[in-house]
């Protein structure tokens, strides 16, 4: 049985597909089979952070209009032989698919992939409940930020009433010298707002926007950065693997120093 997990958030703009693309890669890279759905309708971009735009052919949509089958519209990343893409359909509405019919897509690929990641779009209206209709599990992306929070509260109620098997959240953009200056909230208060375990924290970093820009996720990286071990932390915790949490309140200097000790050796 596949794992399908729902990465959504409330909030718009808080790196969810940063997020979906990093995640399926790093888990592909642990030997599994991963598929990524792109939910968010007329809007899709898993497709360009993943740099695969050139290569859809077909979209999810293509699939329930019985224009092709399933296989020939899964997109397949052309660095990981184990991650594939379904995308969305750019010229159509989030209301051109019903709930149902994303229950019929998820299950045409679930016997073939251990982990199914769906990028949910923003928001509490039709998109957010297809992408969350098929799912077994949620993962809830937040800023620190008390709008993104709020957002991030309102999703964990939804998602609690479909009684999910798990959900988990995850603190992005990070900014340690914020925190510490009481600008910015901390995660342990996040924790405390939302009432839901912590998979992991990303640290804010301009190598994430020069990654997505270039369709090249984080994870490829070597050696990785401070967000990169971040996003392969998380994967591995996904995994059932005891990761402890980075600590972005070091200072810089110790923090990579660690890192390289890590990977060179001391």
């Amino acid at each position: 049985m596949s794992r399908i997990i729902v990465i959504t958030s409330g909030k718009g703009g808080v790196g969810k597909t940063t997020i979906t693309a990093n995640l399926g890669l790093a888990i592909a890279s642990f030997g599994y089979k991963v598929a990524l759905v792109d939910a968010d309708f007329g809007l899709r971009n898993l497709d360009l952070l993943l740099g695969l735009e050139q290569r859809v052919v077909y979209t999810s949509i293509d699939v329930l209009e019985g224009q092709c089958s399933i296989d020939k519209a899964l997109v397949k990343d052309k660095r990981q032989p184990n991650l594939v893409l379904l995308p969305a359909a750019q010229n159509r509405t989030k209301e051109a698919i019903s709930p149902d019919q994303m229950k019929q897509l998820v299950a045409q690929i679930s016997e073939n992939f251990d982990y199914i990641l769906i990028d949910s779009p923003a928001g509490i209206e039709m998109g957010f409940r297809n992408a969350i209709v098929a799912a077994k599990e949620a993962i809830v992306i937040t800023t620190p930020e008390m709008a993104a929070v709020r957002d991030a509260d309102r999703i964990v109620g939804i998602l609690e009433s479909e009684d999910l098997e798990k959900i988990q959240l995850i603190v992005n953009r990070i900014k340690p010298q914020m925190i510490k200056l009481n600008q910015m909230i901390s995660v342990e208060d996040i924790i405390d707002l939302l009432v839901i375990p912590l998979i992991g924290i990303v640290p804010d970093d301009e190598r994430i926007i020069i990654s997505t820009n270039r369709g090249e996720p984080l994870v490829l990286e070597e050696p990785p950065s401070v967000p990169a071990m971040a996003f392969n932390n998380i994967a591995r915790r996904l995994n059932g693997q005891e990761i402890p949490y980075l600590d972005l309140m070091a200072s810089h200097d110790n923090l990579m120093t660690r890192i390289r000790r890590h990977f060179f050796g001391s």
